[in-house]
């Protein structure tokens, strides 16, 4: 009876390895799972290489910026101090033109002849200014006008309106429409109205000073 029971045991004892998972696959090794250790390693390295590239681009993507920055700087820099470039290059044939009519001058008697070219050398000046954006603020016959025009002086006149422009004292400019200089100007005031915007002094104060 002991040796029925013995063998039945080692019987099953071996059914059971035959149907052990682990001992089925081979000593406990899983295929899939290899393979999927793999591909985990694989995407590893992939992953690694995406990196190193994202961070190569990031690095020259600095760089580039770094250098757009100190380009940035001394364009500014050279801006500021060569803005004016254009505007002394063409006043320079002016110069040339001015110094041939002193020369002119020292060898000739001719005032007229002076101041003729003097004329010529004022518009020339002018016209260089007007390239550049500069423009003569008009006041003949105008009202006055505090955006652009600073009275230095109140007159009495029968020929002009109350506030209106009787003479200049000193030329306005603008500059592209932004006021570069305000024209002087003496402003028309008749008696009992009071002083436009701006007046600094009347007529009898002038003679005063």
């Amino acid at each position: 009876m002991k040796t029925d029971a013995m063998e039945q045991k080692v019987k099953r004892h071996g059914q059971a390895e035959e149907t052990d998972p682990e001992t089925a696959s081979g000593g406990g090794k899983d295929p899939d799972g290899h393979r999927k250790d793999e591909e985990l390693m694989l995407k590893a390295e992939e992953a690694e290489k995406k990196a190193a590239e994202y961070y190569d681009k990031y690095v020259r993507a600095v760089a580039e910026l770094d250098n757009y920055r100190k380009r940035a700087v001394r364009e500014k820099a050279d801006a500021i101090k060569y803005g004016n470039e254009a505007l002394l290059k063409d006043i320079l044939p002016l110069m040339d033109n001015m110094d041939r009519a002193l020369e002119h001058a020292c060898n000739s008697d001719d005032f007229e002849a002076f101041k003729k070219g003097l004329r010529m050398l004022r518009d020339q000046l002018l016209c260089c200014l007007q390239k550049h954006g500069v423009e003569q603020i008009d006041t003949a016959g105008k009202d006055f006008d505090p955006n652009v025009h600073e009275a230095v002086l109140q007159v009495e006149s029968d020929k002009h309106e109350t506030s209106q422009v009787v003479g200049e004292f000193e030329r306005g400019y603008l500059l592209s429409g932004r006021l570069l200089r305000p024209a002087k100007v003496s402003v028309c005031r008749r008696p009992g109205t009071g002083e436009p915007q701006g007046c600094e002094e009347t007529a009898e104060d002038g003679k005063n000073n």
